[in-house]
C-alpha cells in the first residue's frame, strides 16, 4: 500500500488548514558544528505548580499528579522492554555507517540494510497487530549530497484511529547516522544514541500502542536524512502531509534519547529537555506546554522541561519541517547531552543507559497515548463576569470526561505555572484576572485519571 494509496476519508473534512510556508533550507550544505555548551547542564525553566488551598477557587482540588496516573496506563508503561530497546540499538549501530550515500544493497551494511531492518521490524508489528497497524510502501524522495545524486527512504506505520475529530499524532525518528568527515559514506558512523536510540524507542512504541485500537490515527515514521538538514522529512511533509492536508494535531520528534551522563561525567537520570519553536503562543508551544503538563501527571518519574526555542542553538531537527509550515511539532531530547561523542565513533552503545532510555521510551508512550486516547478537550471556553470582582469560567461538557484541569499560566511564561481540578464544567473566581493570568487551558480527565490534550489556550484580555 503506497501513502498516496491511504485515505482518511473523515480526517480529511476536519483537516486542519494550515498555510503551507516555503521551507528555506538555502545556504551552506554542510550540517552545523557540535560547539560543546559552556556548561552542560541546561538553564531550568518555569514549571508547573499547583496553588495552596487558600489561593484556589472554592470548587476546586488538589490533587497530586503521581496519584492520579491511570492503572491502565501504568500497565502499558510496564511493557517498555529494556532489552527489546537494546536489540535495536545494537542491530543498527553494527551496520557500521547508516550515511545517505553509504551502500543500499548489502543486507547487514549501510543505509540499506537500516532502511530494510525498521521495515522488518514494522512488518512483524503488523503481522501481530490483528489488522490494527498498517505497513506502508517506502516514501521515496532524491537528493544531493557531496556531489552524488541519491533516493532516500521513509519508513511508514500508520494506526487508523476510530475517531475522525481526533487528527493524526505522528512520531517520527530519524534513522540516518553521519560521522564528522561529513561527505565520507564509508566512514565509521554508528550512531547508537544518535539516533538508533529513538528508532528503538519508535519501534517499541509502535509495538506496544498496535495492540489495542486507538481514538486517534497514529502515524510512526523513521525519517531518513536527517543529518543532511533534515530532507527526508522535508520531502514528506512537502509531497504527503500538505497535498493530502493530512490533519497532523501533534508531531512527536525523537531526536537523541538514550543517555543520562553528560561529558563531564555528570549524571541526571529523571529528566529530558523538550524543544518547540516560538513564539510563545505557537501551535508548537502550546503543544509543548501540554506535554509539560501531562507528563507530569501520567509520568511523573521522568520530568520534561520545555526549552524556550526551536531547537539547540544552530542546531535542527525533524520538528522543525512540520512546524516550519504551521503544524503543531517538537522534540524529545536527552537532558545531558555529550558532544565528544556525537557524530564519532565513540556514539557506541556503551554511552547508551538501559534504564534511562527505558524511561524515556515511556515518557513518549505516556504523552502519545494520552494524546490519542485521552478525552478530547473542552470547546467554547468563555469568562462571565458575576459581579464583585468575580469570573465564571465555563465550557461546553465532554461525555467522557468524569473531571476537569484547568491550567493558568501567568504573562510570559513558557510553561503552565498552576493547575486545579474542577469536577464540573464550570468555576467561579476571583482569581481570573490579566494582572495574574494571561492564559488559561483546559483538559478533560476520563474515569481512569488519564488526561487527554488541552484546549486551545482562552486569553484573558481584563
Amino acid at each position: 500500500m503506497t501513502l498516496r494509496r491511504l485515505v482518511f476519508p473523515a480526517l480529511a473534512a476536519v483537516a486542519l488548514g494550515f498555510a503551507a510556508l516555503a521551507c528555506n533550507l538555502s545556504g551552506d550544505d554542510r550540517p552545523p558544528t557540535i560547539i560543546p555548551r559552556a556548561s552542560p547542564t541546561p538553564q531550568p525553566t518555569i514549571g508547573y505548580a499547583t496553588p495552596r488551598p487558600d489561593e484556589l477557587p472554592d470548587d476546586a482540588t488538589i490533587v497530586a499528579p503521581q496519584v492520579r496516573t491511570d492503572a491502565a496506563l501504568t500497565g502499558i508503561l510496564s511493557q517498555v522492554a529494556a532489552d527489546q530497546l537494546f536489540v535495536h540499538v545494537n542491530a543498527l549501530q553494527n551496520m557500521f555507517t547508516r550515511h545517505v550515500n553509504s551502500v543500499q544493497t548489502d543486507p547487514n551494511y549501510g543505509i540499506g540494510a537500516a532502511a530494510n531492518y525498521i521495515t522488518q521490524q514494522f512488518a512483524t508489528i503488523r503481522d501481530q497487530s490483528s489488522g490494527r497497524f498498517i505497513l506502508m510502501e517506502p516514501h521515496r524522495f532524491g537528493f544531493e549530497w557531496a556531489n552524488q545524486s541519491n533516493t532516500g527512504s521513509n519508513i511508514v506505520g500508520v494506526l487508523q484511529g476510530s475517531d475522525p475529530g481526533a487528527g493524526i499524532i505522528l512520531l517520527g525518528a530519524h534513522y540516518d547516522s553521519i560521522s564528522r568527515l561529513y561527505e565520507d559514506e564509508t566512514a565509521f558512523a554508528p550512531g547508537a544514541n544518535d539516533n538508533a536510540s529513538s528508532v528503538a524507542a519508535l519501534i517499541e512504541i509502535a509495538r506496544i500502542m498496535s495492540q489495542r485500537p486507538h481514538k486517534a490515527t497514529i502515524m510512526f515514521v523513521a525519517f531518513g536524512a536527517e543529518e543532511i538538514q533534515r530532507r527526508g522529512s522535508t520531502a514528506f511533509v512537502t509531497d504527503y502531509v500538505l497535498p493530502n492536508n493530512l490533519p497532523v494535531v501533534a508531531m512527536l520528534n525523537m531526536d537523541i534519547i538514550g543517555s543520562s551522563t553528560g561529558p563531564d561525567g555528570q549524571i541526571v537520570d529523571d529528566k529530558m529537555r523538550l524543544y518547540s519553536v516560538e513564539p510563545n503562543n505557537s501551535p508548537s508551544r502550546e503543544l509543548a506546554r501540554a506535554i509539560n503538563l501531562i507528563g507530569s501527571r501520567l509520568n511523573p518519574t521522568m520530568a520534561i522541561e520545555l526549552q524556550t526555542s526551536g531547537d539547540r542553538e544552530g542546531r535542527y531537527s525533524d520538528h522543525l519541517s512540520f512546524s516550519d509550515v504551521g503544524y503543531p511539532a517538537v522534540r524529545f531530547i536527552e537532558y545531558l547531552e555529550n558532544p565528544n561523542r556525537q557524530h564519532t565513533d565513540s556514539d557506541t552503545i556503551d554511552a547508551v543507559r538501559p534504564s534511562y532510555l527505558v524511561k524515556t521510551t515511556q515518557t513518549v508512550l505516556a504523552v502519545a497515548t494520552a494524546l490519542a486516547d485521552g478525552p478530547r478537550p473542552p470547546r467554547s471556553i468563555s469568562l462571565r463576569d458575576v459581579g464583585d470582582g468575580n469570573r465564571t469560567l465555563v465550557w461546553e461538557t465532554n461525555p467522557e470526561a468524569v473531571s476537569y484541569v484547568v491550567a493558568l499560566r501567568a504573562p510570559g511564561s513558557i510553561a503552565y505555572n498552576y493547575y486545579f481540578d474542577v469536577p464540573g464544567n464550570t468555576v467561579t473566581w476571583d482569581g481570573f484576572t490579566a494582572n495574574r493570568w494571561e492564559a488559561i487551558a483546559i483538559g478533560a480527565l476520563d474515569a481512569n485519571g488519564l488526561l487527554g490534550p488541552l484546549s486551545d489556550e482562552f486569553f484573558i484580555t481584563s
